[in-house]
């Protein structure tokens, strides 16, 4: 079967096609209406699909994209290489690869550190000081959406959601509608939070990597990322039980170096955003300076052993599970031990998704739909578009097509699909990676169905954060980007 399906793909690729001519070495061609246009577009959805139902197939993401990005670039040089422009295939590639890398290196350290700061029991000790406190469960409510709303600008929104998932279960345990709105509340705050800043989310990391907007300038979102959390929340909070839980007295104390890794964290922070702002290089190689950093300390962790022993209690978490990781003594301590356990699947994601949308790009189809968006119908309305694609689509896709369009548009307007981007994903459970993962960490509570019943609220916030960006930052919709 598979057998005649490559031998019709290969005779309809085989077939005459009019679209294109063949050109002078280095021009690309238009592939827009050719045959391997159509098959890359029907690749990328076929792929995409297989994406949007993970949580069904149980189909890691990251392998029907890798394999639709190889096809897809492998389509477009087979026709190049008819026409004699093998090489502008080459070049182009490498190009989506270097983009790919600096992503990649950047997030990678950024993954180690938050695996360390894990294995070093800096967020179970969060989460304890939490329960412990006996908050009512509307204090909870609100504690656990604003953490997530400020964490998730220095480590990333999915851990950040994880992390305040894991308080309002433990506290909640017998309130199914205070974890079921709380994880609503947790996804908005958390996507609301990493929209503000380069660190928060992938989308708005790619803008500032890609040199778009200065580190400094995302800040001037805080305000609109406040108005999308906290309008929702202010409905959600009438929703949520007027009680007390049962109170709690676990404690969890964090292992040695656990505070100085925070800080080599910020430092390894301040390091990327100084390589980019003060010395023009790109902020990948300031975040692997950090790991450095932190490579350095592990082996100081690791000689120091034998003369700074401690000993650490810790409840485990509800599950009761045991981790070896949190067992591992200083004296064996291995830092490569964390950046193995980095999620290597997301990675390889972005790997997929560069190349795919780089590869429809470089076929053409971005410069029409450029076109058609940002020239038809306006950047504003392209921009609140864009945003809620991300609620059905990945939001990491639909930036970066957007970056490589690159349209002709002020700092307002880039700012603006920078909040779309990274907060339209909160209308619905799907639409980003803390949705997703909240839906299997609160199984049978939170669902896409329970937060789809918070939808319209969710939706009002969004609308609401778009018309105060417009209107306390108007000045920046009339300053032209320099590029």
């Amino acid at each position: 079967m598979l057998a005649t399906v490559l031998f019709s793909l290969f005779l309809f690729l085989s077939a005459p096609d009019t679209a294109f001519a063949a050109m002078s070495e280095g021009t690309k061609l238009d592939l827009t209406n050719s045959n391997v246009g159509l098959i890359s577009i029907l690749l990328f959805v076929i792929a995409y699909i297989f994406v949007m139902t993970e949580e069904f197939t149980h189909l890691r993401k990251s392998k029907p994209v890798m394999l639709a990005a190889g096809i897809i670039w492998a389509l477009i040089a087979y026709v190049y290489d008819q026409q004699g422009l093998a090489h502008t295939v080459e070049n182009a590639v490498r190009h989506n690869i270097l983009e790919f890398s600096e992503l990649m290196l950047f997030l990678l350290v950024a993954m180690t550190y938050i695996n360390v700061l894990q294995e070093r029991l800096v967020f179970d000790a969060l989460r304890a000081w939490l329960i412990r406190k006996n908050f009512s469960y509307r204090k909870l409510f609100w504690m656990t959406g604003i953490l997530a709303f400020f964490i998730s600008p220095i480590a990333d929104n999915l851990t950040t959601a994880l992390l305040m998932c894991a308080v309002v279960m433990a506290v909640g345990i017998d309130s199914p509608k205070f974890v079921s709105i709380s994880c609503v509340n947790i996804v908005v705050a958390a996507n609301a939070g990493g929209a503000f800043s380069p660190f928060g989310d992938i989308t708005t990391l790619m803008v500032w990597q890609k040199g778009v907007l200065p580190f400094e300038t995302f800040f001037l979102l805080f305000i609109p990322a406040v108005i999308n959390f906290s309008v929702p929340a202010v409905f959600m909070h009438f929703a949520i039980p007027n009680k007390t839980p049962k109170p709690s007295t676990e404690t969890v104390v964090m292992k040695r170096g656990a505070k100085r890794i925070i800080l080599l964290f910020l430092l390894t922070i301040a390091t990327a955003v100084s390589f980019h702002n003060y010395l023009h290089l790109p902020p990948m190689m300031g975040m692997m300076t950090g790991l450095a950093f932190l490579q350095f300390f592990s082996f100081f962790l690791k000689k120091t052993h034998s003369v700074n022993k401690v000993v650490v209690q810790a409840t485990r978490m509800p599950n009761g599970g045991d981790d070896d990781e949190d067992n591992e003594s200083d004296k064996n301590y291995d830092i490569f031990s964390k950046v193995a356990k980095a999620e290597w699947d997301t990675l390889l994601f972005f790997y997929g998704v560069v190349l795919c949308v780089g590869g429809l790009g470089f076929i053409g189809y971005l410069a029409n739909l450029s076109e058609l968006m940002y020239v038809q119908w306006g950047a504003t309305a392209a921009n609140v578009t864009v945003g809620v694609l991300s609620a059905v689509i990945d939001n990491i896709p639909v930036m970066f097509a957007v970056l490589n369009m690159y349209p002709d548009m002020s700092v307002g307007q880039w700012l603006l699909v920078t909040l779309t981007a990274g907060v339209g994903g909160s209308l619905l459970s799907i639409g980003s990676a803390a949705g997703v993962a909240l839906m299997g960490q609160a199984q049978g509570i939170y669902t896409f169905f329970s937060h789809l019943k918070w939808t319209p609220i969710i939706a009002l916030g969004y609308g609401m954060s778009i018309y105060v960006h417009m209107w306390i930052n108007a000045e920046t919709f009339v300053i032209p980007l320099t590029k």
